[in-house]
């Protein structure tokens, strides 16, 4: 049967998006969340156990702290705080931490380590799914029970300053805020003055019980410039000032006989050691926590740091605040908060604590009796409700408080087995539907690759043996086969696999297309077996009919593909994946080398017989032939050049930048570059490419776009030169004003003069007249407007790899790919291996993977406070949002939302082709 080669391409295309959505349903397991609808509340809590009669009131403990400041600081790391450098970077913090009335815990925080899901973290004491990434861009309003919501209902008044994260996910909570933009990554000053402005003021009143404050200058800071900058402790010592006023305005504020205050100091995730977020590595992970409270009792000296998970604080928040736990929590109380109350007390909050993780406990799995965790928290229970009765009895004895710590001690080891338990939900993949999954994508890829040849073929037709394949007998018995195999899982698995609650017309349908693809698949292998010669350095070279055989480029380039598939099976595989490209890279130049010395030296032609055909022609054309031998000559040689040309280049770019996660906190050339010492060096390296792109471009430009494209460059260097990367060659006193804005406005209107110009040569080529070389140069304006976009993106140091990328490209394609004539298809996925290749010279980790395609900044503004009902300041499009980033050293600005190490890489480096990388302006914007 044959069909049209887009019809083709479109049946494929929607078939794998079905597979891979239904691999993607078994990989991201649904979050542990409670099957009641509605959120917990105080007259819901149960009573207090006691044995042997019935049961005590719904008593709740009076609230631990009357007001509670929570000073989030983005990208804190715990080394920060606790580390060597501690006493320097913040001296205040270390000596609360070392001799005041505090706790000091290291908070380990789940990934995705990106902020928006761990404010949800923070508030629900639940731990949210990479899915919610996708959910960074546009954070909706959080609808499930959380800690801002029980508080708001109970009447606090809370307070926020910083992350407008915050006031999207809690619309209408908050008495009073003020949320900054976490866009403009490349402003680590006015982001947090702008949170600060309102402190003096607001610690003075009274008419507040909750101020959350939200920093982001050091977590941009990170993203410019890495951990170890020397940005970094002066952001530190900023916010330990800050913390220093907070805590003395609440000293001084502290009342005789109220209840104390509660500061914490808390970070929503790390930093990594190249200054990005979203992973699972121990800088990304560990936060500091530090309570402070006249409540704790006063250190006699620096204590090792208790690790505790970063849900933790909410159901102790909650608790201090007398409030209930939020339904979703799979937090546990930490101990140390409520070690000054009575035992009574102290039981009383760990029963509540285990109650509410009881109660999520069954919502969220079926054999939930037979779980450690709560088999422990059933017997605490009876032990507490024993306690209880000796207590009311009035018994005092020393039996009494033994058994008080020993009830304890019960409860804090259940409370611990469930929430593990709890926390492992989120690690069970649904298996079979991700196999099931698989096997579509992967039987879809091998029809599409054999079937490869055909489409692109000048008939654009595939003959796809359909009617053969399901009118074969081993048709109709794959089916069955596959049929018992569904019956045997789901029967087995019970309901726990989402493709066992299909219904079973789905299932077949499923079965049977399965069972149909396999079937042609072997039509389409047998059909196309090698029956003639080889004939060498063609692929796939037609014998006769549609028969075809695999030369050794040919066998590389689907070998190098799978395996690359094939490694991302493995998670350290995918942490270092720019290694497995430079491999497979050096091997194809050195695959491409020798069909280059196969073809020049190893043809049946050889020069005597040319120079006889040259001897036979006319005298007076003796001289052209003399110059087209020369001219073959230089270009043999040329063509031998290339391959060892490209092997120098990407080793050179290797050593530009480090990437990856093992020797990513490695000295490289982009750190050199980058050092104030050497500005002058990459000044010079900086203006050197942007001459060497604009020469590589230009020439099949017309004049308007070539002069367009020298002033974009020009504005390039200049935008550059603004943001402080590169030097002037002259003198500007006023030139930091801008911050870079005007220039690169201006390069955005020639990027859209050059991709207008091309638009419309492109569209008269198409519709006022056929004319294939108005065509070309449409298209070639539209990709040099593009390339001029990219170079403004790229970072200084970076402009090499772009510059590289071209030059191999024009190279390849003038003594390689023609000269060779190697097909279309292999053509494609040698593109596609250079880009891969290239994408990581720019030292782009997997998460940094967004274009920010194009758009203007405004200067921040300050904005007056609102209170809710207030009309903002500034209207709702932040166009700060629109401007690339200035990194200032060898890190790419990733975003904090989007900054969740190594997921979704795939979708952004396919924009990648040619080398160029469009993702290194990365602008903070996806915030969790």
């Amino acid at each position: 049967m044959k069909v049209r080669s887009s019809v083709f391409a479109s049946f494929i295309l929607i078939f794998e998006v079905i597979g891979v959505a239904l691999f993607l349903r078994g990989f991201f397991p649904l979050p542990v969340k409670s099957s009641v609808a509605s959120k917990n509340k105080l007259s819901e809590l149960p009573p207090e156990p006691l044995a042997g009669g019935k049961p005590n009131t719904t008593r709740l403990p009076g609230p631990l702290f009357k007001r509670v400041v929570v000073m989030l600081v983005d990208a804190l790391r715990e080394d920060f705080v606790f580390g060597p450098n501690g006493r320097l970077y913040m001296p205040y913090t270390r000596h609360v931490v070392e001799k005041g009335s505090s706790h000091s815990f290291v908070a380990k925080a789940r990934p995705p380590t990106v902020t928006m899901p761990r404010i949800k973290a923070l508030t629900t004491g639940s731990i949210p799914g990479f899915i919610d990434v996708v959910m960074n861009l546009n954070s909706p309003a959080l609808a499930e029970d959380n800690l801002i919501w029980q508080a708001k209902t109970a009447g606090k008044r809370i307070v926020f300053y910083g992350d407008d994260t915050w006031v999207r996910l809690f619309p209408k909570h908050f008495v009073e805020y003020d949320g900054v933009t976490s866009f403009f990554v490349s402003d680590y000053t006015e982001v947090d003055n702008n949170v600060t402005r309102h402190l003096d003021s607001t610690l003075k009143r009274d008419d507040w019980d909750i101020l959350i404050l939200h920093y982001l200058g050091l977590d941009h800071i990170g993203h410019i410039s890495g951990p170890h900058s020397s940005l970094i402790q002066p952001k530190l010592m900023e916010m330990d000032d800050i913390l220093k006023k907070i805590h003395s305005a609440l000293i001084s504020k502290e009342a005789e006989g109220s209840l104390p205050y509660l500061l914490v100091l808390c970070g929503d995730h790390g930093m990594s050691e190249t200054g990005s977020h979203g992973g699972s590595s121990e800088p990304e992970v560990n936060t500091p926590l530090v309570l402070i409270s006249p409540a704790f009792k006063r250190k006699a000296g620096m204590e090792k740091p208790g690790i505790v998970e970063q849900v933790d604080l909410t159901p102790t928040l909650a608790l201090g605040l007398g409030l209930p736990i939020s339904q979703n929590s799979v937090g546990r109380i930490i101990p140390g908060v409520m070690e000054e109350n009575s035992v009574r007390d102290q039981l009383r909050f760990l029963h509540l604590n285990g109650h509410q993780l009881s109660c999520l406990l069954k919502d969220s799995m079926p054999d939930y009796q037979k779980e450690v965790g709560f088999e422990n928290y059933r017997v605490a229970e009876r032990a507490h409700g024993n306690w209880m009765k000796l207590y009311l009895e009035g018994n005092t004895s020393e039996v009494l408080g033994n058994m008080g710590k020993k009830v304890l001690k019960q409860y804090l080891e259940a409370l611990a087995a469930m929430s593990s338990a709890l926390s492992k939900q989120l690690g069970k993949y649904d298996m079979y539907s991700m196999i099931v999954g698989l096997v579509f994508v992967f039987q879809l890829l091998l029809v599409l690759l054999l079937a490869m040849p055909e489409a692109l073929s000048g008939a654009a037709a595939v003959d796809i043996p359909i009617l053969s394949a399901l009118l074969s007998l081993p048709f109709y018995l794959l089916c069955l086969f596959l049929a018992s195999v569904h019956v045997l899982v789901c029967t087995s698995a019970g309901n726990t696999c989402f493709f066992c609650s299909l219904s079973w017309g789905l299932v077949f349908a499923a079965v049977a297309f399965s069972s149909a693809m396999f079937c042609i698949l072997v039509s389409m292998v047998a059909r196309r077996l090698p029956e003639g010669p080889k004939i060498q350095g063609k692929s796939p070279v037609q014998s006769s009919g549609s028969e075809w055989s695999l030369s050794e480029l040919d066998v590389l380039l689907l070998a190098g593909t799978v395996a690359h598939t094939l490694s991302l099976a493995a998670s350290s595989f995918v942490e270092e994946e720019h290694q497995t490209w430079y491999f497979l890279l050096s091997t194809l130049c050195v695959a491409v080398f020798q069909d280059v010395c196969r073809k020049y030296f190893s043809e049946k032609r050889s020069d005597g017989e040319e120079d006889e055909e040259e001897r036979l022609l006319p005298s007076k054309d003796y001289l052209p032939s003399a110059y087209h031998k020369t001219e073959r000559n230089s270009e043999k040689w040329l063509a031998l050049a290339t391959p060892p040309f490209v092997l120098l280049c990407c080793r050179l770019l290797r050593s530009l930048n480090q990437t990856g996660v093992q020797w990513a906190h490695l000295p490289d050339v982009g750190h050199w570059l980058n050092s104030s010492e050497h500005k002058t060096v990459l000044s010079l390296l900086a203006a050197f490419c942007l001459v060497l792109i604009y020469l590589l471009v230009q020439r099949r430009c017309s004049w308007v776009s070539k002069v367009a494209l020298a002033l974009g460059l020009v504005g390039v260097y200049s935008y550059r030169a603004a943001v402080g990367n590169v030097m002037f060659p002259w003198h500007q006193s006023s030139r930091n004003a801008s911050k870079g804005t005007v220039e690169a406005r201006f390069v955005y209107v020639f990027v859209l003069g050059i991709l207008f110009s091309g638009t419309k040569d492109l569209l008269r080529s198409q519709i006022l007249t056929a004319d294939a070389k108005l065509k070309s140069r449409g298209l070639w304006e539209i990709y040099s407007g593009l390339v001029l976009l990219v170079s403004l993106l790229f970072r200084a140091h970076n402009l090499p790899v772009l510059c590289c990328s071209l030059l191999i490209q024009t190279l390849m394609t003038q003594f390689i790919w023609k000269k060779l004539h190697y097909d279309a298809a292999q053509t494609t996925i040698m593109h596609y291996w250079f880009g891969q290749a290239f994408f990581y010279f720019q030292e782009s980790s997997l998460c940094r993977s967004r274009l920010l395609l194009f758009g203007s900044a405004a200067v921040h503004s300050r904005r007056r406070l609102r209170r809710p009902g207030d009309r903002p300041a500034l209207p709702p499009l932040h166009l700060e949002r629109l401007l690339p980033q200035t990194p200032v050293r060898g890190h790419a600005p990733a975003a904090d939302r989007c900054d969740l190490s190594r997921l979704q890489h795939d979708g952004a480096k396919s924009q990648l082709r040619l080398g160029v990388d469009p993702t290194t302006s990365d602008d903070k914007g996806a915030k969790q």
